[in-house]
């Protein structure tokens, strides 16, 4: 998993700004993986104000990543079922955000999982909620 911290093995996370740091499992299987956000101008609309699309392509990615990191080896997170992003708050150029994402439940075919947009003390900006299908291993749980 180490491999893809950064952009998360997906270039467009570090085109935007996004950026993964740490990941980890508490307890059993509830994943969770931490960045950053630094809007880049690729990210945001002519004002400055970062899209939309935006904020759900980085909370996919850092819910994907929690799920992943509790997964066992040759597990896999397959495919986002469902993603839902409410934004609260615009977030723009010039300030950069904290990123967490994390696994609430896991299942045998399926995990679900939160993630959020917050500012450095707090504030939050915007929040995700998603199902992902799960690919298990031969003769896997």
């Amino acid at each position: 998993m180490d491999r893809w911290l950064g952009d998360g093995g997906m270039p467009i996370i570090g085109q935007v700004g996004g950026s993964l740091e740490s990941y980890g499992v508490d307890g059993e299987d509830l994943g969770w993986v931490e960045g950053s956000f630094s809007p880049t101008e690729l990210a945001c609309n002519p004002g400055g104000i970062v899209q939309a699309g935006v904020h759900s392509l980085l909370l996919d990615a850092c819910i994907n990543f929690a799920i992943n990191a509790a997964l066992p080896r040759g597990d896999r997170a397959r495919a986002t079922l469902e993603l839902k992003t409410e934004t609260m708050r615009a977030a723009s150029q010039g300030t950069t955000y904290r990123l967490r994402g994390e696994v609430v439940r896991m299942a045998k075919q399926v995990a679900y999982g939160e993630a959020t947009v917050r500012t450095a003390e707090g504030e939050l900006y915007t929040r995700a909620t998603g199902t992902f299908l799960l690919h298990r291993a031969e003769g896997g749980a």
